[in-house]
Parts: C-alpha cells; sequence; structure tokens
C-alpha cells in the first residue's frame, strides 16, 4: 500500500529519553529518532530487530519507524501510520470512509486540534486517530500509559456530538496478527469509561490493521474495520 525506504536494518540497544532510542547500524551504536511518545515497553527490547530511515538533516543519524514482530514489523512511526491511512482513504481501501475526503489536517475543534476534518458526502466529521501498538494476545491496545492528551481528544469529540456534529476516533492497530482493539483500562480506566460515553452518543469508534513487510519494504493495510471492543 505504501512503500517506505530505503530501510536501514538496526537493532535496539535502549531508550534514551521520549525522542531518542539507542540503536546498532553496522555494529556501531547509533542514535535514532523516534516520534512514538508511548512507553512502547514491549516493542523496543534490548536485541529486537528494527527498521530505520538515515536521517539527512537533525541531532540523530537515523529515524526508527518499525519494529519487527511475528515475523513482520510493528509500524512505531505515527507519521507513517497517518500517511499510510491518508493513502487508504484515497485509494477508498476503507470502505465506511468511501464517500469521504480529507479537506484538513489539525482542524480546531474548541480548544482541540483534531487530526482530520473530513467531507463525508456533504458532511462535516471530525476524526481524531490514535495509535494502538500494545499488544495483549489478538487484542491491539490504547494507551499504555494513562493519556491526558487523549481524554481531552475524547471529549472535544463528544462535545462535537452533542452539539449536532459527526466525530470519529480511529484507533491504528499498527501490528500484524490482531483481529480485535480495545481500550487499556488497566493504564487509563477514565479513557475507557470516556470511549464507552462516547460510542453510546452516538460517536463513531474504528480501528484498522496495519503492519511493516521487510521483504518489500511496504505497510500494508490488513483489516479495514477491526472489531472495537469498549
Amino acid at each position: 500500500m505504501l512503500r517506505v525506504g530505503p530501510p536501514v536494518e538496526c537493532f535496539i540497544v535502549e531508550r534514551v529519553n521520549r525522542f531518542v532510542v539507542r540503536v546498532i547500524v553496522g555494529g556501531e551504536a547509533r542514535l535514532a529518532y523516534i516520534n512514538n511518545t508511548g512507553r512502547l515497553f514491549e516493542l523496543l527490547v534490548k536485541g529486537r530487530r528494527g527498521f530505520c530511515l538515515k536521517r539527512e538533516s537533525g541531532k540523530t543519524d537515523y529515524k526508527l519507524f518499525a519494529v519487527e514482530e511475528r515475523g513482520l514489523g510493528a509500524v512505531v512511526d505515527t507519521q507513517l501510520q497517518m500517511e499510510a491511512f491518508e493513502k487508504a482513504v484515497e485509494r477508498r481501501f476503507i470502505s465506511w470512509l468511501a464517500g469521504c475526503r480529507i479537506l484538513r489536517r489539525n482542524a480546531r475543534l474548541g480548544k482541540s486540534l483534531i487530526d482530520y476534518l473530513l467531507d463525508c458526502g456533504g458532511s462535516h466529521v471530525y476524526l481524531e486517530v490514535k495509535s494502538a501498538v500494545l499488544r495483549e494476545g489478538r487484542y491491539a491496545m490504547y494507551p499504555d500509559s494513562p493519556s491526558e492528551r487523549g481524554r481531552k481528544h475524547v471529549k472535544a469529540l463528544i462535545s462535537n456530538v452533542r452539539a449536532g456534529g459527526r466525530s470519529c476516533i480511529l484507533f491504528i492497530a499498527a501490528l500484524p496478527e490482531v483481529d480485535s482493539f480495545r481500550p487499556n483500562a488497566s493504564a487509563d480506566p477514565e479513557l475507557r469509561k470516556l470511549l464507552l460515553e462516547a460510542l453510546q452518543l452516538g460517536v463513531d469508534v474504528r480501528a484498522i490493521g496495519m503492519y511493516y513487510n521487510p521483504e518489500d519494504s511496504s505497510v500494508y493495510l490488513y483489516d479495514e474495520n477491526l472489531r472495537v471492543e469498549v
């Protein structure tokens, strides 16, 4: 669906801080930028194979975009997840968004910025995207730590629906071999309650599945409508 590259094989050493991971490339220690601020304890494991892109500028030599998971790759780069989502919308790979087009990115909704404003058959829909790369068996989950920002976005989407608008929250399960999504209530029980309220009030709560295939260095959409259990 979306080609990435040219990729550089790397191996995880440790997470240095929120945005930097130490990796081994060609036998040498290097620093790689990571834009996913989740804890990612299950993925950023010492010795695990990763996939980087060379950076031409910045304080790090590389950007980590995926980590090996079950023979394929978990996409940890949130920007890449969104690029793949946009490509899927453009190519009408997501049937429940087949009549939609992206009007605006980072759309203002009250005091929040929502990832997308869509035009769906003449009706405007605010759509927020969240990265779900925490695995529990066949489930992808979000968040992996308490998320005040996530709660704020769900509240904004709820307020929009209460005012007569349309809202959607989309969880991108960027992991191979999952068939369902559910909120991680143990990490953020309030967020789970907000999602349940949102669902009951008419916010569209959806999930899609994608993974990275190192064989052809491409991101693939493998499920355009994962089961959601709130």
